[in-house]
């Protein structure tokens, strides 16, 4: 089957990623435009997986406040470039952890974060691990893959903290 400019523009549109890997995939799944997502998908986490030890020393600082104030969060997210850091993918992450961190308190980043003897579900208790507040098929370590498909670089988040008037 042959492969459309708009083929190409649509998938390239719902997954951010290149005109070219777009047009790849396209060809590879036969003009199937579910199969190139899920084939773009699958080559996106093995780059991801690659660049997850690069150094991530840029990014920046948001913060979410739930309405009526009394209870909000900070993120530090981290990426390897402070062009990607100015990247409204890279805001819109950001934004959507803080959040997630407001609605869920989560007690640390990742397992490695908890302290010692916590005996609960760690989908609960780290904030890589829950489900994502506005689409719960997707954990918070999903989003941030998707996100570092989307720039090409590793990105982590560092620290969090919620704070809540009265606790």
């Amino acid at each position: 089957m042959a492969v459309t400019t708009e083929d190409v523009r649509r998938l390239r549109e719902t997954t951010g990623a290149g005109i070219m890997d777009c047009k790849r995939a396209l060809e590879d799944a036969d003009g199937d435009f579910d199969k190139a997502i899920e084939e773009l998908r699958q080559k996106g986490l093995a780059q991801a997986a690659k660049r997850a030890e690069r150094a991530t020393d840029q990014g920046l600082v948001d913060y979410y406040v739930h309405t009526g104030g009394r209870v909000g969060a900070l993120v530090e997210l981290l990426c390897e470039t402070d062009f990607v850091a100015r990247t409204d993918v890279f805001k819109d992450l950001a934004h959507n952890i803080a959040m997630q961190v407001t609605a869920t308190a989560p007690a640390a980043v990742s397992e490695d974060d908890l302290e010692g003897g916590y005996e609960g579900d760690p989908r609960e208790a780290v904030l890589l691990k829950q489900p994502f507040i506005k689409d719960p098929s997707k954990s918070i370590e999903d989003l941030i893959r998707e996100a570092m498909v989307s720039t090409g670089e590793n990105i982590r988040v560092r620290r969090i903290a919620r704070f809540e008037v009265g606790r």
